[in-house]
């Protein structure tokens, strides 16, 4: 398998670090950040091979805009930056 380059998000829910990988939309936990990041390279991984499997990974990557670049999985869709804000809601 080639290398993937990819973005993590991190937060802290209770006792529960949760890591997020917005360019594939997967999302893993741990009670550490280091067991959140490796829980979610094992879901990547787990995924990845079931994906594989079925012949749905190429779709899958080329959907989520991944080229391969110097043997490496690059998404070609680049997060520009996050924005916090808050919002009026009329309904609630």
């Amino acid at each position: 398998m080639k290398e993937l380059k990819i973005t993590m998000e991190f937060w802290r829910e209770g006792e529960l670090y949760v890591i997020h990988c917005p360019e594939l939309d997967m999302i893993a936990q741990g009670y550490s950040l280091e067991e959140a990041k490796k829980n979610l390279f094992e879901v990547i991984e787990i995924q990845f091979e079931e994906m594989e499997e079925m012949g749905t990974l190429n779709e899958f990557l080329e959907e989520r805009g991944f080229r391969i670049i110097d043997d490496i999985l690059t998404s070609q869709r680049e997060i520009i930056g996050f924005d916090k804000s808050f919002v009026k809601l009329e309904c609630v």
